[in-house]
Protein backbone atom coordinates (compact mmCIF):
# COMPACT_ATOMS: atom_id res chain seq x y z
CA UNK A 1 0.00 0.00 0.00
CA UNK A 2 0.59 3.79 -0.36
CA UNK A 3 1.75 5.66 2.36
CA UNK A 4 3.09 9.18 3.65
CA UNK A 5 6.05 8.74 4.79
CA UNK A 6 7.98 11.47 7.44
CA UNK A 7 11.50 10.20 6.41
CA UNK A 8 13.31 13.25 8.87
CA UNK A 9 11.54 16.03 10.84
CA UNK A 10 11.16 19.09 9.44
CA UNK A 11 9.27 21.12 6.96
CA UNK A 12 6.32 19.82 4.46
CA UNK A 13 8.72 18.53 1.61
CA UNK A 14 10.30 15.81 4.05
CA UNK A 15 7.22 14.17 3.24
CA UNK A 16 7.74 10.80 1.03
CA UNK A 17 5.50 8.47 -1.04
CA UNK A 18 6.52 4.79 -0.38
CA UNK A 19 5.09 1.76 -0.89
CA UNK A 20 4.68 -0.32 2.81
CA UNK A 21 3.54 -3.61 3.52
CA UNK A 22 -0.22 -3.91 4.12
CA UNK A 23 -0.99 -4.01 7.83
CA UNK A 24 -2.12 -7.13 9.41
CA UNK A 25 -4.81 -6.97 12.41
CA UNK A 26 -3.57 -8.06 15.87
CA UNK A 27 -6.21 -9.87 17.53
CA UNK A 28 -8.59 -7.02 19.14
CA UNK A 29 -8.04 -4.84 15.80
CA UNK A 30 -9.62 -4.40 12.46
CA UNK A 31 -8.13 -3.21 9.23
CA UNK A 32 -9.72 -0.14 7.89
CA UNK A 33 -9.34 0.83 3.62
CA UNK A 34 -9.47 4.51 4.03
CA UNK A 35 -11.53 6.67 2.31
CA UNK A 36 -10.83 10.01 4.09
CA UNK A 37 -7.82 11.00 6.49
CA UNK A 38 -8.34 14.28 8.52
CA UNK A 39 -5.33 16.45 8.73
CA UNK A 40 -5.19 18.49 12.85
CA UNK A 41 -2.83 20.44 13.50
CA UNK A 42 -1.07 18.29 15.92
CA UNK A 43 -0.30 16.75 13.00
CA UNK A 44 1.74 19.42 11.41
CA UNK A 45 3.95 19.46 15.04
CA UNK A 46 4.36 15.75 14.52
CA UNK A 47 6.08 16.16 11.03
CA UNK A 48 8.40 19.03 12.72
CA UNK A 49 9.51 16.38 15.71
CA UNK A 50 7.70 18.69 18.56
CA UNK A 51 4.69 16.87 19.69
CA UNK A 52 4.85 14.56 22.60
CA UNK A 53 5.10 11.25 21.95
CA UNK A 54 6.15 11.33 17.96
CA UNK A 55 8.22 8.76 16.55
CA UNK A 56 11.69 8.86 15.15
CA UNK A 57 11.49 8.68 11.74
CA UNK A 58 10.58 7.26 9.51
CA UNK A 59 7.26 7.22 10.66
CA UNK A 60 3.55 7.87 9.40
CA UNK A 61 1.73 10.87 10.98
CA UNK A 62 -2.10 11.05 11.36
CA UNK A 63 -5.10 10.43 14.12
CA UNK A 64 -8.03 10.33 12.39
CA UNK A 65 -9.59 8.32 9.27
CA UNK A 66 -12.99 7.47 7.82
CA UNK A 67 -13.24 4.55 6.04
CA UNK A 68 -14.46 1.18 5.47
CA UNK A 69 -13.74 -2.48 7.53
CA UNK A 70 -11.81 -4.85 5.59
CA UNK A 71 -10.15 -7.29 7.79
CA UNK A 72 -11.27 -7.86 11.56
CA UNK A 73 -9.14 -10.09 13.92
CA UNK A 74 -10.60 -12.12 16.75
CA UNK A 75 -12.48 -10.10 19.33
CA UNK A 76 -12.51 -7.25 17.00
CA UNK A 77 -15.22 -5.48 18.57
CA UNK A 78 -16.20 -1.71 18.46
CA UNK A 79 -16.57 0.33 21.29
CA UNK A 80 -19.99 -0.40 21.67
CA UNK A 81 -18.93 -3.80 22.82
CA UNK A 82 -20.71 -5.47 19.20
CA UNK A 83 -18.63 -6.74 16.65
CA UNK A 84 -17.16 -5.22 13.55
CA UNK A 85 -18.06 -6.81 10.10
CA UNK A 86 -16.25 -6.61 7.06
CA UNK A 87 -18.11 -3.74 4.69
CA UNK A 88 -18.77 -1.87 8.16
CA UNK A 89 -18.48 2.13 7.05
CA UNK A 90 -16.56 3.70 10.38
CA UNK A 91 -14.72 6.28 11.63
CA UNK A 92 -11.44 5.62 13.94
CA UNK A 93 -8.80 7.35 15.99
CA UNK A 94 -5.25 6.12 14.95
CA UNK A 95 -2.88 7.29 16.81
CA UNK A 96 -0.27 7.93 14.32
CA UNK A 97 -0.27 6.20 10.91
CA UNK A 98 -3.74 7.65 9.39
CA UNK A 99 -1.70 8.90 6.36
CA UNK A 100 -2.19 5.79 4.58
CA UNK A 101 -4.25 3.75 2.54
CA UNK A 102 -4.84 1.56 4.61
CA UNK A 103 -4.61 1.26 8.40
CA UNK A 104 -4.73 -1.17 11.46
CA UNK A 105 -6.89 -0.38 14.56
CA UNK A 106 -7.41 -1.25 17.62
CA UNK A 107 -11.36 -2.30 17.52
CA UNK A 108 -12.18 0.14 20.79
CA UNK A 109 -11.35 3.08 18.91
CA UNK A 110 -13.67 2.24 16.24
CA UNK A 111 -17.12 3.45 15.54
CA UNK A 112 -19.55 3.28 13.16
CA UNK A 113 -20.89 5.80 11.11
CA UNK A 114 -24.77 6.97 11.22
CA UNK A 115 -26.61 6.25 7.62
CA UNK A 116 -25.35 8.20 5.08
CA UNK A 117 -22.60 10.33 6.31
CA UNK A 118 -20.05 11.37 3.84
CA UNK A 119 -16.68 9.76 4.51
CA UNK A 120 -14.80 13.48 4.56
CA UNK A 121 -17.53 14.64 7.29
CA UNK A 122 -16.71 11.90 9.13
CA UNK A 123 -13.20 11.94 9.30
CA UNK A 124 -13.59 15.68 9.85
CA UNK A 125 -15.21 14.84 13.15
CA UNK A 126 -13.58 12.61 15.98
CA UNK A 127 -10.35 14.92 16.47
CA UNK A 128 -11.95 18.30 16.13
CA UNK A 129 -15.52 17.68 17.33
CA UNK A 130 -14.00 15.82 20.54
CA UNK A 131 -11.77 18.44 21.82
CA UNK A 132 -14.73 20.68 21.65
CA UNK A 133 -17.20 18.91 23.02
CA UNK A 134 -15.10 17.11 26.10
CA UNK A 135 -13.41 20.64 27.13
CA UNK A 136 -17.03 22.23 27.37
CA UNK A 137 -19.25 19.96 28.55
CA UNK A 138 -17.90 16.92 29.84
CA UNK A 139 -14.48 18.85 32.02
CA UNK A 140 -15.79 22.52 31.62
CA UNK A 141 -19.61 21.45 32.62
CA UNK A 142 -21.08 24.94 30.65
CA UNK A 143 -24.70 25.85 31.12
CA UNK A 144 -27.14 27.29 28.69
CA UNK A 145 -26.00 31.46 28.77
CA UNK A 146 -22.32 30.94 29.82
CA UNK A 147 -19.34 32.94 27.80
CA UNK A 148 -17.09 31.51 25.75
CA UNK A 149 -13.99 32.80 24.02
CA UNK A 150 -12.91 30.36 20.85
CA UNK A 151 -9.44 31.33 19.62
CA UNK A 152 -9.02 29.97 16.04
CA UNK A 153 -13.05 30.17 15.91
CA UNK A 154 -12.11 29.66 12.02
CA UNK A 155 -10.36 26.37 12.34
CA UNK A 156 -11.41 23.33 12.23
CA UNK A 157 -11.78 23.15 16.16
CA UNK A 158 -12.83 26.20 16.65
CA UNK A 159 -15.76 25.78 14.01
CA UNK A 160 -16.67 22.55 15.84
CA UNK A 161 -16.98 24.64 19.31
CA UNK A 162 -18.77 27.38 17.82
CA UNK A 163 -21.41 25.42 16.89
CA UNK A 164 -21.72 23.24 19.69
CA UNK A 165 -21.79 26.27 21.46
CA UNK A 166 -24.51 27.82 19.52
CA UNK A 167 -26.50 24.24 19.82
CA UNK A 168 -26.10 24.59 23.41
CA UNK A 169 -27.38 28.38 23.76
CA UNK A 170 -23.99 30.06 24.82
CA UNK A 171 -22.69 33.68 24.18
CA UNK A 172 -19.58 33.00 21.89
CA UNK A 173 -16.54 35.70 21.22
CA UNK A 174 -14.32 34.04 18.77
CA UNK A 175 -11.03 35.41 17.08
CA UNK A 176 -9.80 35.29 13.69
CA UNK A 177 -7.18 37.57 11.09
CA UNK A 178 -9.05 40.39 9.10
CA UNK A 179 -10.24 38.12 6.16
CA UNK A 180 -12.00 35.73 8.06
CA UNK A 181 -14.39 38.14 10.83
CA UNK A 182 -17.57 38.37 8.08
CA UNK A 183 -17.22 34.26 8.24
CA UNK A 184 -17.00 34.26 12.01
CA UNK A 185 -20.41 36.12 12.19
CA UNK A 186 -22.09 34.00 9.26
CA UNK A 187 -21.65 31.12 11.39
CA UNK A 188 -22.93 32.73 14.34
CA UNK A 189 -20.23 34.56 16.34
CA UNK A 190 -21.74 37.11 18.40
CA UNK A 191 -18.77 39.26 19.34
CA UNK A 192 -15.78 38.62 16.26
CA UNK A 193 -12.26 39.64 17.06
CA UNK A 194 -9.79 40.79 14.59
CA UNK A 195 -6.23 39.58 16.16
CA UNK A 196 -4.52 42.18 14.01
CA UNK A 197 -6.67 45.10 14.80
CA UNK A 198 -8.21 44.66 19.01
CA UNK A 199 -6.67 42.91 22.03
CA UNK A 200 -9.03 40.01 22.64
CA UNK A 201 -8.36 41.09 26.47
CA UNK A 202 -10.24 44.23 25.53
CA UNK A 203 -12.76 43.14 23.64
CA UNK A 204 -14.22 40.70 26.25
CA UNK A 205 -13.77 42.97 29.75
CA UNK A 206 -15.89 45.72 27.60
CA UNK A 207 -18.66 43.05 27.02
CA UNK A 208 -18.38 41.61 30.46
CA UNK A 209 -16.35 43.24 32.30
CA UNK A 210 -16.66 40.67 34.92
CA UNK A 211 -15.50 38.07 32.80
CA UNK A 212 -16.67 34.76 31.24
CA UNK A 213 -16.67 31.08 31.90
CA UNK A 214 -14.25 29.67 29.69
CA UNK A 215 -11.26 30.39 26.96
CA UNK A 216 -10.36 27.72 24.82
CA UNK A 217 -6.73 28.41 23.82
CA UNK A 218 -4.06 26.05 21.57
CA UNK A 219 -1.91 28.79 20.95
CA UNK A 220 0.22 29.27 23.95
CA UNK A 221 2.94 31.64 25.15
CA UNK A 222 1.28 34.84 25.77
CA UNK A 223 -1.83 34.08 24.58
CA UNK A 224 -2.16 31.58 27.97
CA UNK A 225 -1.56 34.57 30.18
CA UNK A 226 -4.23 36.98 28.29
CA UNK A 227 -6.80 34.46 28.25
CA UNK A 228 -6.76 34.10 31.86
CA UNK A 229 -7.05 37.55 32.10
CA UNK A 230 -10.25 37.11 30.27
CA UNK A 231 -12.10 34.60 33.21
CA UNK A 232 -14.14 35.37 35.86
CA UNK A 233 -15.15 33.49 39.00
CA UNK A 234 -15.48 29.72 37.89
CA UNK A 235 -13.78 30.26 34.81
CA UNK A 236 -12.32 27.69 32.88
CA UNK A 237 -9.06 27.89 30.95
CA UNK A 238 -8.80 25.08 28.27
CA UNK A 239 -5.42 24.56 27.31
CA UNK A 240 -5.58 21.87 24.24
CA UNK A 241 -2.47 22.99 22.01
CA UNK A 242 0.77 24.97 21.29
CA UNK A 243 0.36 26.83 18.24
CA UNK A 244 2.54 29.45 18.77
CA UNK A 245 5.94 26.90 18.64
CA UNK A 246 5.50 26.40 15.02
CA UNK A 247 6.03 29.47 12.24
CA UNK A 248 4.31 29.77 9.29
CA UNK A 249 7.28 28.32 7.12
CA UNK A 250 6.79 25.35 8.59
CA UNK A 251 10.04 24.63 10.43
CA UNK A 252 11.42 24.40 13.51
CA UNK A 253 12.65 26.94 15.49
CA UNK A 254 14.59 26.23 18.75
CA UNK A 255 14.33 29.66 19.07
CA UNK A 256 10.93 30.29 18.65
CA UNK A 257 9.83 27.70 21.13
CA UNK A 258 11.74 29.12 23.86
CA UNK A 259 10.42 32.04 23.10
CA UNK A 260 7.06 30.94 23.77
CA UNK A 261 7.92 28.50 26.30
CA UNK A 262 9.30 31.65 28.39
CA UNK A 263 6.06 33.12 27.69
CA UNK A 264 4.17 30.85 29.20
CA UNK A 265 2.65 31.89 32.64
CA UNK A 266 2.98 29.50 35.59
CA UNK A 267 -0.75 29.22 37.57
CA UNK A 268 -0.08 29.41 41.50
CA UNK A 269 -2.58 26.61 43.00
CA UNK A 270 -3.53 29.48 45.61
CA UNK A 271 -4.07 31.86 43.29
CA UNK A 272 -6.61 29.76 41.20
CA UNK A 273 -8.37 29.09 44.43
CA UNK A 274 -8.48 32.24 45.48
CA UNK A 275 -10.27 33.45 42.14
CA UNK A 276 -11.97 30.10 41.79
CA UNK A 277 -10.30 29.92 38.23
CA UNK A 278 -9.46 26.52 36.30
CA UNK A 279 -6.58 25.15 34.03
CA UNK A 280 -8.12 22.19 32.06
CA UNK A 281 -5.35 20.53 30.14
CA UNK A 282 -7.26 17.93 26.69
CA UNK A 283 -5.54 15.88 24.88
CA UNK A 284 -7.48 12.75 23.28
CA UNK A 285 -4.36 10.95 22.61
CA UNK A 286 -3.83 10.41 25.92
CA UNK A 287 -7.32 8.65 27.26
CA UNK A 288 -7.02 5.29 25.59
CA UNK A 289 -8.24 3.66 28.82
CA UNK A 290 -11.53 6.16 28.86
CA UNK A 291 -12.70 4.81 25.72
CA UNK A 292 -16.80 4.25 27.17
CA UNK A 293 -16.65 8.61 28.15
CA UNK A 294 -15.39 9.19 24.30
CA UNK A 295 -18.20 6.77 22.72
CA UNK A 296 -20.96 8.29 25.08
CA UNK A 297 -19.53 11.93 23.53
CA UNK A 298 -19.52 11.10 20.12
CA UNK A 299 -22.61 9.74 20.29
CA UNK A 300 -24.20 12.97 21.12
CA UNK A 301 -22.51 14.72 18.52
CA UNK A 302 -23.52 11.91 15.97
CA UNK A 303 -27.00 12.52 17.35
CA UNK A 304 -26.42 16.30 16.75
CA UNK A 305 -25.15 16.11 13.47
CA UNK A 306 -28.29 13.68 12.06
CA UNK A 307 -30.49 16.77 13.70
CA UNK A 308 -28.87 19.07 11.73
CA UNK A 309 -27.29 21.12 14.56
CA UNK A 310 -23.70 20.58 13.74
CA UNK A 311 -21.93 19.68 10.51
CA UNK A 312 -18.18 19.99 9.28
CA UNK A 313 -16.93 22.42 7.25
CA UNK A 314 -14.44 21.04 4.97
CA UNK A 315 -12.14 23.82 4.04
CA UNK A 316 -10.16 22.25 1.45
CA UNK A 317 -9.28 18.39 0.30
CA UNK A 318 -5.96 17.19 -1.02
CA UNK A 319 -5.12 14.00 -2.71
CA UNK A 320 -2.54 11.84 0.00
CA UNK A 321 0.13 12.06 -2.51
CA UNK A 322 0.19 15.72 -1.52
CA UNK A 323 -0.08 15.66 1.99
CA UNK A 324 2.87 18.12 1.83
CA UNK A 325 0.18 20.71 0.21
CA UNK A 326 -1.89 20.44 3.02
CA UNK A 327 0.51 21.11 5.77
CA UNK A 328 1.72 24.19 3.85
CA UNK A 329 -1.79 25.41 3.85
CA UNK A 330 -2.70 24.92 7.26
CA UNK A 331 0.51 27.01 8.10
CA UNK A 332 -0.22 30.07 5.94
CA UNK A 333 -3.55 30.02 8.09
CA UNK A 334 -5.42 29.79 4.86
CA UNK A 335 -7.85 27.47 5.85
CA UNK A 336 -11.65 28.02 7.15
CA UNK A 337 -12.70 24.72 8.22
CA UNK A 338 -11.53 21.31 8.12
CA UNK A 339 -8.43 20.54 5.57
CA UNK A 340 -9.36 16.62 4.54
CA UNK A 341 -6.63 13.94 2.64
CA UNK A 342 -9.01 12.11 0.23
CA UNK A 343 -7.84 8.45 -0.74
CA UNK A 344 -8.70 6.76 -3.95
Amino acid sequence: MRAMVVKRYGAPEVFEVREVPDPQPKPGEVVIRVKAVGVNFADLLQRMGIYPGTPKPPFVPGFEVAGVVEKVAEGGKASDGEPLHVGDAVVALTQFNAYAEWVAVPAGRVYRLPAGMPFDDAAAIPVNYLTAYHSMFAMGNLQSGDRILIHGAAGGVGIAAVQLARARGLEIYGTAGPTKQEYLRKIGVDHAIDYEKNKFVDVVHKFAPDGIEMVMDAIGGKSFADSYKCLGPTGRLVVYGFSAAAGPDGKKSAMRGMRALLQTPRFHPLKLMARNISIIGVNLGRMPARGALLRGELDEIFKMYTAGKVKPIIGKSFPLADAASAHKYIHARKNIGKVILTVK
